[in-house]
């Protein structure tokens, strides 16, 4: 009974705790690259994780993909070219510059240009406003007369 007790407890603490099954490689090095490529590359369901994060069933099956790959003797740069053939740019964090991301590579640039140029113009104008314009002042000199003449009758 005691056993039984054990042997459930060892199940189940497995299952709370979230272990994660340890993948096996034959060269250490490997290991280190392994867990880079997981953590540079995001999960295709979730969308918002990398797949050392999630735990959907497709980013466990695209870490078996990536340990074969590595296995196969495959090099970073090959293997992220294979996963992006099959799932686009949008697997990677950091796509690549070329004519289809020219515009998420240089839209931070053109906001900053775009945010410069309206900081200036709006300072322009203000500077505009604050000069002495005479016209202003003979309005406002009407405009003392007659309230003060309004408040003596």
């Amino acid at each position: 009974m005691k056993r039984l007790v054990f042997i459930i407890t060892v199940c189940f603490s497995y299952a709370t705790f979230g272990i994660d099954n340890l993948v096996e490689f034959s060269n250490p090095l490997l290991r280190e690259r392994y867990y880079e490529l997981i953590t540079e590359l995001r999960c295709p369901k979730c969308q918002n994780q990398n797949l050392a994060d999630s735990d959907s069933p497709i980013s466990q099956d695209l870490k078996d993909e990536i340990h074969q790959l590595l296995e196969r003797g495959l090099s970073d740069q090959e293997i992220e070219e294979h996963l992006t053939t099959r799932y686009s740019d949008f697997i990677l964090y950091r796509p690549k510059v070329n004519s289809v991301t020219y515009f998420l590579w240089g839209s931070p640039i053109i906001i900053l240009f775009i945010g410069a140029w309206m900081v200036r113009r709006f300072s322009l104008r203000s500077d505009e406003l604050n000069q002495e314009d005479p016209k202003n002042e003979i309005e406002q000199q009407r405009l003392h007369d007659l309230l003060s003449s309004r408040n003596r009758e």
